[in-house]
């Protein structure tokens, strides 16, 4: 098994436990340090303990001014040593001659040590020295008469013992502590990577980063564009698509969501913990349906997502199809009623009544120029003169009576909304009043559609007189999926004529009694300015 797929949690147990031991190691030179410090201060303390016990004896004071006086103060000396556990004791006099030592050829000898200078000034200290035995720990107290004048110098010194010594010296401790550390970081260690292995959701390192390339390529691929956002609100991810609808450029990543998108909704979708699916919204002059969810780990929100489409070119597209439909019906009803109306000019030439089949061509044919010229003069452009044409014709194939007022009149858009907005408004409430006959018997059926403007407002009103709607109906008409149609209905008509009057920044009113007829009127303001984002 190779180190790169090797489990994380041997990975990391070994990384914790090496931790482990390097921090026993780098503990343990600085405990071995101070250790080899205080034992030096106890044998400096101890050698001037025992150097004064020395320098304050009454034969060595006596014997010290005598000519070969050693040979009865280093027996006195040895004693002492070996009562207080002293390596070596040397007693020099004022001359700096040795008047006991360890070595006995060294009695009687001058000493010619460097650090004994400053005891022969009445000086107490100690001292650390190399010598053949070790490094030793040297005790210097000065020797005083009785009449306080200085007769010699006491020297005592301790070895210090080595590294090993003083490590096996301590070694039953030592073993304790390295036995509690080791089971205490193996434990930590083992707990320490479960828990990391249940935070990756059990994934391997090398699979982490597999996840991540195989993550980043597949949002790169989508076609469509995906923001998401952390707690705090910043980005986290945003693929080309998204930069490609959002006309932006550059490495937002980390960047506050508001910098990038001011109008986004993320936030709510954060604060709320509320999804939102296929919701139309506009971002700058792009029209696009987006899906917004928030990103919950154990129960916790940690960030949102949106995936949304550029629905712009599409939804141009489906109102242009729409458009074509709509002369498509009305071609088909004109050929209806043009059969219609060539059997009766029929009719009426075998039963000889000439005149009155010339006068009925002529109004037949005057009524259908008339709508035709007033649609085209009056109206912005051929998409809804041909809708509202197809309207009329189709009314009369099913029996309702479609009636444009002749004031009616649209020069211009309100700055929100563009000719695939309006066909979507119109389509819209004049299908929901032709289905308001549905069910109901009466001797006249009609819609009355209106569209007027000036320089400040722009209104369109379509009024019929079906079965109208009830009270408890009313307040819901405006939701997505809700339908008065049954299984034919699909709930999104009105949902999105009530959506685009957001859009444009208008308002909508329905005045309705049941049995008696419906009226809906829709105002936009006309001297707005479009928000770019």
């Amino acid at each position: 098994m190779t180190l790169k797929h090797m489990p994380i949690r041997w990975k990391i147990t070994i990384l914790s436990f090496g931790v482990v031991l390097f921090s026993i190691l780098i503990g343990g030179i600085i405990v071995i340090g101070n250790t080899i410090e205080s034992k030096e201060d106890a044998l400096g303390e101890h050698a001037m303990i025992t150097g004064r016990t020395v320098a304050n004896l009454p034969d060595i004071k006596e014997y010290l001014t005598e000519p070969a006086g050693w040979t009865k103060i280093n027996p006195i000396v040895e004693r002492i040593r070996t009562v207080n556990d002293a390596d070596y004791i040397v007693i020099l006099n004022m001359n700096r001659i040795r008047y006991s030592h360890p070595v006995a050829d060294q009695l009687g000898t001058v000493s010619s040590g460097k650090d004994e200078g400053p005891a022969f000034a009445e000086h107490s200290y100690t001292a650390k020295a190399q010598g053949e035995m070790g490094t030793a720990i040297r005790a210097f107290v000065p020797i005083m008469s009785e009449d306080h004048e200085q007769i010699g110098v006491a020297i005592v010194g301790n070895i210090l013992p080595s590294v090993g010594e003083i490590l096996n010296d301590i070694k039953k401790e030592i073993l304790f502590v390295l036995f509690l550390t080791a089971l205490f970081g193996v434990i930590g260690s083992w707990l320490l990577a479960r828990h990391l292995k249940d935070q990756t959701f059990r994934l391997e390192p090398y699979e982490i980063v597999q996840l991540l390339v195989e993550r980043t390529a597949t949002f790169q691929a989508m076609n469509e564009g995906i923001v998401a956002i952390d707690k705090d609100g910043s980005i986290s991810i945003l693929n080309d698509k998204a930069k490609q609808i959002l006309d932006i450029k550059g490495d937002w990543i980390g960047e506050p969501i508001q910098s990038v998108v001011r109008e986004t909704k993320l936030l709510k979708v954060l604060q709320e913990g509320a999804p939102v699916y296929h919701e139309e919204m506009r971002v700058g002059d792009k029209l696009i349906m987006s899906t917004r969810v928030p990103i919950r780990v154990e129960n916790e929100i940690v960030g949102a997502v949106a995936v949304f489409q550029d629905r712009t070119e599409a939804t141009k597209l489906a109102e242009e199809l729409t458009g074509v439909k709509a002369f498509v019906d009305a071609l088909r009803v004109q050929n209806h009623e043009h059969l219609n109306k060539l059997h009766t000019i029929a009719g009426l030439i075998q039963l000889d009544k000439k005149e009155q089949a010339l006068e009925f061509v002529f109004d037949a044919s005057e009524k259908q120029e008339e709508l035709s010229r007033f649609l085209i003069t009056n109206m912005k452009d051929y998409s809804i003169s041909g809708l509202l044409l197809s309207k009329v014709s189709r009314g009369k194939e099913i029996g309702i009576e479609v009636s444009i007022d002749e004031t009616s009149e649209l020069k211009s858009y309100p700055p929100l909304l563009d000719k695939h907005d309006f066909v979507l408004i119109l389509g819209n409430l004049i299908e929901n009043a032709f289905h308001s006959f549905h069910g109901i018997k009466r001797a006249q059926k009609w819609v009355d559609i209106s569209i007027k403007q000036d320089d400040t407002i722009c209104a369109i009103a379509v009024e019929d007189n079906g079965k109208g709607i009830p009270k408890e109906k009313k307040n819901h008409i405006f939701e997505k999926g809700y339908t008065t149609k049954g299984e034919g209905g699909s709930g999104y008509g009105l949902y999105l004529v009530h959506k685009t009057v957001e859009k444009g920044q208008g308002e909508i009113e329905v005045i309705s009694q049941p049995g008696e007829g419906t009226s809906v009127l829709l105002t936009f303001p006309m001297n707005l300015k479009e928000e770019k984002g």
